[in-house]
């Protein structure tokens, strides 16, 4: 049973159940339990499963190892401490399970000390990076405490040696759960936590989490079921959210009518204020250009103040050393300011910040959580974030943020489900374990949170695939992993080759690389696989400020030919972080409110007083947004939850174009653009081209699209089958379902010490994929690539919803023609039109759109 702890212990019951030693050492150096620590610590010393979700800095490691140091200490004092693993420590970052070990210097050598003499309790780190000096070293004396990586627990499980010191396992402690729920290297864990459990019996899990929303399903997560039921777990939830320091900032009074220049001096100015004002400030921007960008312009802009000794850059395109020098220079409290992609948002220690600015929206309430959180380390401190916005959808974004934050309403958690791939991966290395009966692996494998729903027949299918039973696969080099006794019922590992097969090619993240792009034979540049894998015949982009047509790619290069005319692929759309769709319906909800005060008449005054009341908003956000929703009231319709505005106009050499205002974020826009997309073509014989946002997307074309006909024949139920035939032909999918083989071991990235390259893994993977839909359409390494990219990387599932309100005629669809496009439409115009234009010019090309507009409206503000 999951439940939440609502129970607080006093000094006095925790110092009860620690060692004296541990006592001592936690009263010199602390002056009381922090509420995670009153709430967890007792129940974990009783050998209760918890899940712990409160900001970094508020004491969760100490939380988790606490009393697992003080049960140690008194088998250490008795005498009676096993060359065994007790403890395992999980993290998703090689660079976390650094500091967790330098963390537990501190408490291990305070004790011994106090103890007056050496415990023994030892604590190591064994990731990918571990000599082989190092390994054999574990083996003859292994840690008591173990700090990995999901990775690395699964071959451990494997190795026979090292499996047997993993018997007295009684702890686990899974960090930064919520940033491996939500993708396969968590479902990857989760069934390794099973395995493990069918070794050594039941062990106490321990998960520790940043702000998440349900925390019910990540709990459920953590302890996975028995039986078919979850297992007990207490949630500790210690909300900061009443602390949270977190403000909007909008740099001018209006947004689109001011100057590029001046909005862009205003926010440099406000940026330079802010860093001056504090100690040191982590800024976030959503991209690696993005981060350039900012580190690039204050550098340009105050050059008596910032260099190299103060400013420096983080992102996951820098190599390894300079992303070292920028962490160790925060710890260190040499950086004034450091700047950061996604990179930093995960809990390394990189020392004391007071101050976390956000360049323009973090597309969700948990990611904005997540970031601030990095600030305000000291306990009791708040937390002190500020979103910088820079355009007027950036602006209503982040003003709902800072409203859901403000009042508790966080976006729920997407944990896929029913992985076939990284299922492919576990039943291998369960058969090298040993041998099994069907059944009981299959009960292992739905103990595991996410294949708790897990088919027989997918289940099966697996074992087929594994045991060499589609025999032609072998003209393809993909041979029997496993062998599988259908009449007695069981299965078992098949060549002697299987454990070094497993523990070289093991784990969920693919390799990836740029791919090289030619024209008429001549390298023009590079592009990521990312980006690759949204390239559809014809499709156009540009690279180098010049326009591509996209012919076709044959492994990792990609061959184009001259274009002209607008490009139909923004180039930093791989980019972009999608907009959370429980966000987007936050939104909705809104305009819809701000329709209702239009429509009744309220005076300019009384609707600003709502929105700075309704959003906690300054004058010059509030005002933005009024103006912003005031003409598209006036010039259109103000598009909502109950209204699906579709708006048709003509643009520059008749070119026609459908706007579909559908603000339910990239990934749903996605999956509703291709299906329709697919549609139209299928009706008319005609190529669409397709620009998408967080905000709605658009189809264009030179003849007549037919699109509103078109997105009334889809439907909830027809959705995926329209979808499945929709991306069965795309790079998407041939890029997906390259991972796929990979993690499924279909094709083995590494072999007797050779490693396939990137290039040469993505020809096998299209020569692959050919093959298998001729073997067998419903073929499970296929089945999981499509699902994964319309569940994962596309989301069918709050699609369907969307469809489902129009069927149910919970949303009207309401058609209007512009001789312009509406304001609302802006930036999605722009952005398809405008990729071969600097941002300056693309804000440029909207501030001319919107002087149109006002004419329009005959309004002079």
């Amino acid at each position: 049973m999951i439940t939440k702890q609502e129970k607080q212990y006093s000094d006095k019951e925790i110092y009860n159940i620690l060692h004296p030693w541990v006592r001592e050492w936690f009263r010199g150096n602390f002056k009381t339990f922090s509420q995670a620590q009153r709430q967890a610590i007792v129940d974990i010393h009783q050998g209760q499963n918890v899940l712990v979700s409160s900001p970094t800095g508020s004491g969760k490691t100490l939380t988790a190892f606490l009393s697992i140091i003080s049960e140690l200490t008194t088998l250490a004092e008795a005498d009676e401490l096993e060359d065994e693993v007790y403890c395992i420590y999980i993290s998703p970052l090689k660079a976390l399970d650094n500091d967790i070990e330098k963390n537990l210097d501190d408490p291990l050598s305070g004790i011994e000390e106090i103890a007056g003499k050496k415990l023994g309790i030892r604590k190591m780190v064994r990731t990918g990076d571990t000599s082989q000096y190092q390994r054999s070293k574990m083996l003859k004396i292994p840690p008591h405490i173990l700090i990995t990586t999901p990775e690395t627990l699964s071959i451990l499980l494997v190795a026979p040696k090292f499996r047997e010191k993993l018997k007295s396992v009684r702890y686990v402690i899974v960090d930064e759960i919520h940033s491996l729920a939500d993708n396969k290297r968590g479902t990857h864990l989760s069934l390794s936590l099973e395995r493990l459990a069918r070794m050594v019996g039941d062990f106490t899990r321990i998960g520790l989490s940043a702000t998440v929303h349900p925390l019910e399903r990540v709990a459920e997560f953590l302890v996975g079921l028995h039986y078919g039921q979850p297992r007990n777990c207490l949630i500790v939830e210690v909300n900061y959210l009443k602390q949270l320091d977190m403000e909007l900032i909008c740099p001018v009074e209006d947004i689109i009518t001011t100057d590029t220049d001046e909005v862009n001096r205003a926010m440099y100015q406000s940026l330079h204020g802010l860093i001056q004002e504090h100690q040191t400030t982590l800024i976030f921007t959503n991209t690696r250009s993005g981060t350039e960008s900012v580190v690039f312009n204050l550098k340009k802009r105050y050059p008596d103040f910032y260099n190299h000794d103060n400013i420096m850059a983080h992102h996951s395109s820098l190599s390894r050393e300079l992303r070292l020098e920028a962490e160790n220079q925060l710890k260190d409290g040499k950086l004034k300011v450091v700047v950061s992609s996604t990179s930093l948002e995960l809990g390394i220690d990189i020392g004391y910040i007071d101050l976390v600015v956000m360049v323009s929206s973090p597309k969700s309430v948990s990611r904005a959580l997540q970031r601030i959180g990095r600030s305000g380390h000291q306990l009791h401190e708040k937390s002190k974030g500020r979103m910088m916005v820079v355009d007027r959808d950036d602006l209503v974004e982040c003003a709902l943020i800072l409203k859901n934050a403000r009042d508790g309403r966080i976006d729920e958690i997407h944990i896929p489900g029913n992985c076939l791939d990284v299922l492919s991966q576990h039943i291998y290395g369960m058969a090298i374990e040993s041998r099994w009966d069907i059944d009981d692996a299959l009960a292992v494998i739905r103990g595991s949170y996410p294949y708790r729903n897990l088919s027989r027949e997918d289940f099966d299918s697996v074992l087929s695939y594994l045991a060499g039973e589609y025999t032609r696969l072998e003209d393809r080099y993909v041979y029997a992993k496993i062998w599988v006794d259908w009449d007695k019922n069981e299965l078992g590992r098949r060549g002697r080759l299987a454990r070094m097969l497993y523990s070289t090619n093991i784990g969920t993240i693919p390799d990836r690389s740029a791919a090289v792009v030619k024209c008429n034979g001549q390298v023009v540049g590079r592009v990521e696989e990312d980006f690759m894998e949204k390239l559809r015949k014809g499709d156009s982009f540009v690279l180098g400020g010049r326009i591509y047509r996209f012919n076709y790619a044959r492994g990792m290069s990609v061959n184009v030919s001259p274009a002209s005319g607008p490009p139909t692929i923004p180039s930093w759309f791989s980019e972009q972080l999608p907009l959370s769709f429980d966000l987007a319906l936050e939104i909705q909800k809104f305009r819809g409110i701000l329709e209702w005060e239009f429509k009744k008449g309220r005076s300019q005054d009384e609707i600003m007083k709502y929105i700075q009341e309704y959003l906690y908003l300054d004058y010059n956000a509030a005002h933005s947004i009024y103006q912003y929703f005031r003409e598209q009231y006036l010039y259109a319709e103000i598009p909502s939850l109950k209204k699906l505005l579709v708006e048709f106009y003509t643009g520059y050499g008749g070119r026609k174009f459908v706007v579909f205002h559908t603000l339910f974020g990239r990934r749903v826009n996605d999956a509703l653009s291709r299906a329709l997309a697919y549609v139209i073509a299928r009706k008319f014989r005609r190529d669409v081209m397709i620009s998408v946002s967080d905000n709605g997307f658009y189809l264009s074309s030179e003849g007549k699209i037919g699109g509103l006909e078109a997105f009334k024949e889809l439907t909830a139920d027809n959705l995926e089958e329209i979808l499945v035939e929709a991306i069965d032909k795309t790079e998407t999918l041939a890029g997906r379902f390259r991972h796929c083989a990979g993690r499924s071991l279909m094709i083995l990235r590494r072999y007797k010490g050779q490693e396939k390259s990137v290039g040469r893994q993505q020809v096998k993977g299209k020569i692959l994929l050919k093959f298998v839909k001729d073997l067998d359409p419903n073929f499970s390494i296929l089945k999981e690539a499509r699902r994964e990219v319309m569940e994962d990387y596309m989301d069918v599932k709050n699609a369907r919803k969307v469809l489902k309100l129009l069927e149910e005629e919970k949303m009207d669809i309401k058609q209007i023609s512009t001789r312009i496009p509406s304001p609302f439409a802006f930036n999605l115009v722009a952005q398809g039109y405008l990729d071969v234009l600097k941002y300056e010019e693309r804000m440029e090309f909207i501030r001319r759109m919107h002087q149109a507009i006002l004419k329009e409206i005959g309004s002079s503000s």
